[in-house]
């Protein structure tokens, strides 16, 4: 089969298409032909060695896939052959076939594709376990979404939506701006060179905000903490600035507001049940048509490096996919 490996850690562009083995499922694994790949800004971080992962040399990027179950070893967990499904599986996407164990497995519903699918898991799915189980965003309140243009902070203007929050999109351009306006979100704020605080509270009514869900941290975390209101929840979900923020801890306390890690990768494998919980949610939305991801574009397996040069340049409005 043919697979993306990164053999060096050079970054996308050292990827190269290889053909190795198909791989053989251990029991309570299922043998999976990919037929999509979501790539995120983590897959550029995790080809030069600067992820939170670091899988050993040779791996193959992509952490999010869609695909049709060609054979399962083992505990099925009521899966069969042929059936469609999607999961998050760290990296190893960027392959014709992958062993992924059955109770990391979710089925997709007719109706959703296999590139809606794949763009889920990682955006969507950091959104809902964000939102819902870190944030506890109740309906009325405000969220202030970092990013928001991007895949994650797209996927983040959508939930919060559907939960009933009002949004507050920060963006880099009047263009990505209509994006998000386009998504849900209620009023927009261009970065850099905004007064956050004043911004938000501003847009607030002097109030603050409730929750913000901050995908790049950098110079943008500190005013944003200050912009919170009242028990005001600060979601650390990533660093798309390419600069952690250090943030005077007494803010939080004159605020009794919280600072609180999205870390949905580990909670995906602490918890297998709650995830094919989140994503049987998300597929349903979809399939219901309440939720609509964008995808800003799709790539053969071959171009990976250009596609993941989308995401490096920062200009992807919505999900880059891989299909196979």
């Amino acid at each position: 089969m043919k697979a993306a490996l990164c053999n060096t850690l050079s970054g996308p562009a050292g990827l190269e298409i290889t053909d190795i083995p198909v791989p053989e499922p251990k029991s309570g694994q299922a043998l999976v032909a990919v037929k999509a790949v979501g790539l995120n800004f983590a897959d550029t971080l995790i080809t030069r060695g600067k992820y939170q992962y670091k899988p050993g040399l040779p791996f193959s990027p992509g952490a999010e896939i869609a695909g049709v179950i060609e054979r399962i070893e083992g505990e099925a967990h009521g899966l069969h052959s042929g059936q469609r499904v999607m999961t998050y599986v760290g990296w190893g996407g960027a392959a014709e076939h992958i062993a992924v164990a059955t109770d990391m497995l979710v089925p997709v519903p007719d109706g959703v594709s296999d590139t809606i699918a794949a763009g889920l898991s990682v955006t969507y799915g950091t959104a809902l376990h964000g939102l819902a189980d870190r944030g506890r965003l109740a309906a009325g309140e405000t969220v202030v979404v970092t990013g928001a243009a991007g895949g994650a902070g797209l996927a983040a203007v959508e939930i919060a939506n559907l939960m009933g929050g009002r949004v507050i999109a920060v963006a880099s351009t009047p263009e990505k701006l209509a994006v998000t306006r386009e998504a849900g979100a209620s009023e927009g704020i261009l970065y850099p060179g905004a007064g956050w605080k004043q911004a938000v509270r501003e847009l607030t009514g002097g109030a603050g905000a409730d929750v913000v869900y901050d995908c790049i941290g950098g110079d943008a975390a500190e005013p944003l903490i200050r912009a919170l209101a009242w028990k005001g929840r600060f979601l650390v979900v990533g660093f798309a600035a390419a600069e952690i923020p250090r943030i005077p801890l007494n803010l939080l306390l004159v605020k009794g507001a919280e600072a609180t890690g999205v870390f949905w990768g580990e909670s995906v494998q602490r918890d297998p049940a709650g995830h094919r919980a989140g994503m049987a949610r998300l597929l349903d939305w979809v399939a219901q048509g309440r939720l609509h991801p964008r995808t800003h574009g799709t790539f053969p397996l071959e171009q990976i490096a250009a596609a993941l040069g989308v995401l490096d340049a920062r200009v992807a409005q919505g999900k880059v996919v891989l299909t196979l």
